[in-house]
Formats: C-alpha cells, sequence, structure tokens
C-alpha cells in the first residue's frame, strides 16, 4: 500500500537558535559584541555557529567595529548586545552609522516581554531611544517572527540610502519554541527605494551641463556607496568638468587626477572651495549639502543652478533648492548622464565648452596647495601623514577619528582609489579609529589597515587594542599626539585669545612630573601589541617601516608632535566660503574675478 506523501514536520527550535540561523542565512560572517544577560541565550547557538563572533571590551567598540567591516567589504555589517547599558552603550555608533548612511545591523536582547515597561533589571527602551537615529527598528516579542525581521532588517540597512536597523529581541522570544521559516520574499509595500532616475531629469540635467560654462561635480560619499567610482572618472573625462570630493567621498576620484580639485569644506582645498563658489552649475552626486561644506548656506555658490542627485529624496532640495532634482542610485545616474551626453555630441546639439574655467580651477589648484611649516624643533603632523601615506601607498586602508589628525589625514593622504579612507564624518565621533580600523581588517584581513588618531580620540577606545591582540587582528595605529584636544586648543587659539581651558591631556614629552600620561608605548605593550614613539624627522620613515614589517599584532607607534601646528585652509563657522584662509590673518589673493 502506497504511503501518503507527506512533507517531513518542521525542526522545532529555540527562538535563539532561529536567530542565529537566520544571520547566517544574511549571509553573516562576523558578529561584534558583548554577552549579557538578556541576549545570552544567543550566546549559546553561536558558539556552534559558523560566524565568527568578535568578543569586543566595550559595546561601542562593537558598533563602530561593524561600520569599520560594512565600509571596507560593503556588505551589512553587524553587532549585538545585552539589554539595558549594553544596548545604550550601542547608541553613539548607531548615530554615527546613521549620519554617515553605514548600513549595519544591531541586534540587542530585551527583557522579558511581560516585564517591559515595569522598569525591570537592565531594562531601557532602546527601540524608542534610536528610532530618530536608525532606519527602522524593530522589537520581537514573538520567536515565530524573528526571521522574517532578520531578513527585514538585512534589506533596509543595504538598499536605498544605507544606514543602521536595530533588532531588540526580548529574552522570553530568544527562549521560546518556534520552527525556522526563512521568507521567500519581503512584503513591504511601505518600502521602496527608488534607484532607476528619471529619464525627464536625466535629459535636463544633461541639457544644463551642455549650457553651463563653469560647472563642477560635486561628489559626496554616495557615490563610493553606490560604487560608482569608475563611471564617476568616465563622466569627468567625457566633459572634462572639474570634481570637488567631500570629506565622506575622498578616494571616490584619484588626487592624482589633474582634474580633481580636492576636498572642499571648512578645511578644504583653496581651489575646491573657490570652484563651488564661482561656479555657474553644480553637478551633485550624492552629497547633502553639509554646513561644513557650504559655510554660511546663503553665501554658498550664490550663481550656480543645481542638479541634486541623491538616492534619498528627503536629502533633495533640504538645504539648496535643487534646479533639476534627480532621485536615483548614484551609480545608474551617472551612467544615464554619460549615455545622454553623448547623444548630445553625436546628435550636433549643444555641448559644453569649459576650456577657460578649468584653466582657472586648474591654476588655483597649482598656487595654492595644501601647505605648512616645519617647527624649528620638533615632528610635524603634517610630515607623518605625508610620509606614512608615501610608505604604506594606497594600497593601505586609512581610518580616521574627528579632529586636526582627521583634516590632516585628508589632506596629506593619497587618496586613489574608493573605500581607502574610512572616517566619522557627520557625527564627527571621538573614539572611532581603533574599533573601526579593526572591523575593516576583520572584513579584509590581507588589507594594511592603519589607524590615524589623536592622542584624544585614542584614549576614548583604546582598550580595542586587547581585542585586537587577542583575535588576531593586527592593526596599525598612529597616534598624532600633540598632548592637546588639538582641534579644540586650536579654536581656543583663534578665536578665545589662546586661553587653553581643559584642552592639555599630558601626554607628550612636558607632561606633569616629566611622566607621560599615559605613555602609549608601555599601554599597547600592556594590551600585548607593540608599541614604539617616534619625535624626530630623522627616525620617521623607520618606524614607520618597521611597523610596515610587523603583521602578526597589533603596532600603536606614538608620534610626539609639535603642539601648535594648525589645520589650514580654514573657514572659520558661521562665515562664508568666501572667507577662507590659507593661514592665520592670511587669505589667498583671487586671481581673474570677472571670469
Amino acid at each position: 500500500m502506497d504511503r501518503e506523501m507527506t512533507e517531513p514536520p518542521a525542526e522545532t527550535i529555540t527562538g535563539a537558535q532561529s536567530l542565529v540561523r537566520a544571520l547566517e542565512r544574511a549571509g553573516v560572517d562576523t558578529i561584534f559584541g558583548i554577552p549579557g544577560g538578556a541576549i545570552l541565550p544567543a550566546y549559546d547557538p553561536l558558539f556552534d555557529s559558523s560566524i565568527r563572533h568578535v568578543l569586543v571590551r566595550h559595546e561601542q567598540g562593537a558598533g563602530h567595529a561593524a561600520e569599520g567591516y560594512a565600509l571596507e567589504t560593503g556588505k551589512v555589517g553587524v553587532c549585538m548586545a545585552t539589554s539595558g547599558p549594553g544596548a545604550t552603550n550601542l547608541v553613539t555608533a548607531i548615530a554615527d552609522a546613521y549620519l554617515d548612511s553605514v548600513p549595519i545591523v544591531a541586534v540587542t536582547g530585551q527583557v522579558a516581554s511581560g516585564v517591559i515597561g515595569s522598569d525591570a533589571f537592565q531594562e531601557a527602551d532602546i527601540r524608542g531611544i534610536t528610532m530618530p537615529i536608525t532606519k527602522h527598528s524593530y522589537l520581537v516579542t514573538d520567536a515565530d517572527e524573528i526571521p522574517g525581521v532578520i531578513a527585514e532588517a538585512f534589506h533596509i540597512a543595504s538598499t536605498g540610502r544605507p544606514g543602521p536597523v536595530l533588532v531588540d529581541i526580548s529574552k522570553d522570544a530568544l527562549q521560546a519554541s518556534t520552527t525556522f521559516r526563512w521568507p521567500s520574499e519581503l512584503a513591504m509595500p511601505g518600502y521602496r527605494p527608488t534607484s532607476r532616475p528619471h529619464n525627464k531629469q536625466i535629459r535636463e540635467a544633461a541639457r544644463l551641463i551642455a549650457e553651463a560654462t563653469k560647472p563642477v561635480l560635486y561628489v559626496g560619499g554616495g557615490v563610493i556607496k553606490s560604487d560608482a567610482a569608475a563611471e564617476l572618472k568616465m563622466l569627468a573625462e567625457l566633459t572634462q568638468i572639474p570634481v570637488v570630493t567631500t570629506l565622506m567621498a575622498r578616494g571616490a576620484f584619484p588626487d592624482s587626477h589633474e582634474l580633481h580639485l580636492g576636498m572642499p569644506g571648512m578645511h578644504g582645498t583653496v581651489a575646491a572651495v573657490a570652484g563651488l563658489q564661482r561656479s555657474d552649475l553644480l553637478i551633485t552626486l550624492g552629497a547633502r549639502f553639509d554646513d561644513r561644506v557650504t559655510g554660511t548656506l546663503e553665501s554658498f555658490a550664490p550663481n550656480a543652478k543645481v542638479i541634486h542627485a541623491d538616492i534619498d529624496p528627503a536629502e533633495i532640495s533640504k538645504n539648496r533648492a535643487a534646479d533639476v532634482p534627480i532621485v536615483g542610485d548614484a551609480r545608474e545616474v551617472i551612467a544615464d548622464l554619460i549615455r545622454a551626453l553623448q547623444k548630445q555630441t553625436e546628435e550636433d546639439e549643444l555641448t559644453g565648452e569649459y576650456g577657460a574655467w578649468r584653466q582657472y580651477v586648474l591654476g588655483l589648484k597649482r598656487k595654492f596647495q595644501p601647505a605648512y611649516d616645519k617647527p624649528a624643533k620638533g615632528l610635524a603632523p603634517q610630515t607623518v601623514v605625508e610620509r606614512l601615506s608615501a610608505i604604506a601607498g594606497p594600497d593601505a586602508t586609512y581610518v580616521a577619528g574627528v579632529g586636526q589628525h582627521q583634516m590632516w589625514a585628508a589632506h596629506y593622504i593619497d587618496f586613489e582609489r574608493p573605500r581607502q579612507w574610512l572616517n566619522s564624518g557627520g557625527a564627527g565621533t571621538m573614539g572611532y579609529a581603533v574599533p573601526a580600523a579593526m572591523g575593516a581588517k576583520a572584513g579584509n584581513p590581507d588589507r594594511v589597515v592603519w589607524a590615524i588618531d589623536g592622542d584624544g580620540c585614542f584614549q576614548m577606545t583604546n582598550q580595542e587594542l586587547a581585542t585586537c591582540a587577542i583575535e588576531g587582528i593586527p592593526i596599525k595605529v598612529a597616534v598624532i599626539n600633540n598632548s592637546s584636544l588639538g582641534m579644540v586648543r586650536q579654536w581656543q587659539t583663534l578665536f578665545y585669545e589662546g586661553r587653553y581651558s581643559n584642552t592639555d591631556l599630558h601626554t607628550g614629552p612636558e607632561a606633569i612630573g616629566a611622566r607621560r600620561l599615559p605613555d602609549f608605548v608601555k599601554l599597547a605593550d600592556a594590551y600585548g601589541c607593540v608599541g614604539l614613539r617616534c619625535e624626530s624627522e630623522d627616525d620617521l620613515d623607520d618606524v614607520i617601516a618597521k611597523a610596515m614589517s610587523i603583521n602578526d599584532v597589533p603596532v600603536v607607534i606614538d608620534f610626539v608632535v609639535e603642539r601648535d601646528a594648525m589645520v589650514w585652509p580654514m573657514v572659520a563657522a558661521g562665515t562664508s566660503n568666501d572667507d577662507i584662509k590659507i593661514a592665520r590673518d592670511l587669505a589667498p589673493e583671487w586671481e581673474d574675478d570677472d571670469l
């Protein structure tokens, strides 16, 4: 007698097992996290999983490591923490990822659903706390929902404008019995990001480009997010239009290319700032008219029309009204623009002629390269970054936090490829560099990864050196040690009559009692790393070369630099970009003002 054909019964597993299977199905190979009470059920099946778990020393480090992993690999980064303070320690990294459009999924444990809202031990409404700084946030109290929520979270984080998604799961959901069902499709009617630009807008943009006489390609981090560097280079060379790359877009267009004017904004190059100010057309690709780029908004590029292409429609015309708004993925927008411009040329329609403009801005580039004076005694921080770039080269990845060291790195490292540069741009997070470098190195072990950090930033998260040493993640750290909160000190010098209130960190040779507090070389050794120190330009290349030769453990170099070095050029906060200074009380002399 034939047996009735039936599907075998689904295996009964726990919600925690379902979570780990869902993460595996989502393609996760690395998680950065710390276990704790509410998330502990998930750590038991994780013990047997193919997923690598990196045990960090602080949850903020887990979040930044997930960011670094995502930026280096182009995949979604994952961090994990328990409820209450474990989850809230992720908030800074989640906010950082939100402002810089980094795709991460943060999985947090929550107290049992029956006591949510009762101020239970280690309870915090992390979903509510993070709602303004995530693309989406979930609270899961039903184990059956876990696979679908994880699938949605990864889809949301990685599509459209990338960003962080929080998945908060109650402890009883992790402990409950369920069956694993991975969704065959996602039903998300309220989330349909547009990637294909509208042809009408592309044609109108091509017309404006042809009519312009002083256009600039204003390139933001969206070009890197969409892997559009090759298309950008093709567009620039086709049109011969000068290019500026924002802090988040460094590497999207090669620094060595003649058409590249550098970085715009508060500490941008003279050529980039002047190019935007004097332009008659801004071709804005994946940028958001950030205040650090525009200066006083009403005086920014006053005579320019604006083409604004962005995958996030909320960014278009938010700060500057767009004459031609284009919603779409930067790669597809640029590819369509190239085709439209080629068609105009083939049909002998109007084509742009920008020779005089190009000669003008390239002349500014030659005349006003970022420069600095070397101190009579001691080591110039700019020299450190220049030599680091020359020795490590463009194949290395460079990671910076926020402050003077970040700006010096943005100017004096030679950026030649996308994803060569990771930094905290929107949030300006101190403590970003070391854990983000750790995440980048974990995601791409064959890549040399340098964290360029200030002595202030370094002390925020340097405990992750222990993680790197134990986990076999041999990052290299260049501490630009001016014994100060350097950018704050610069502002105190310029705007507060040199009244250095609470900016001395005592990490240099002039420290209290001639004791460096802390001594970074000893600190590195205590964390199982190699610690080196450089105080003279004569030793600079040898010290960097020694660090480059060590690839089995992390290396920390304490570069003791002149504390009074400043970042130039500079546009003071709240002023017009026209007021750019190339040194204290020294403005560039413009030529051809009537161009």
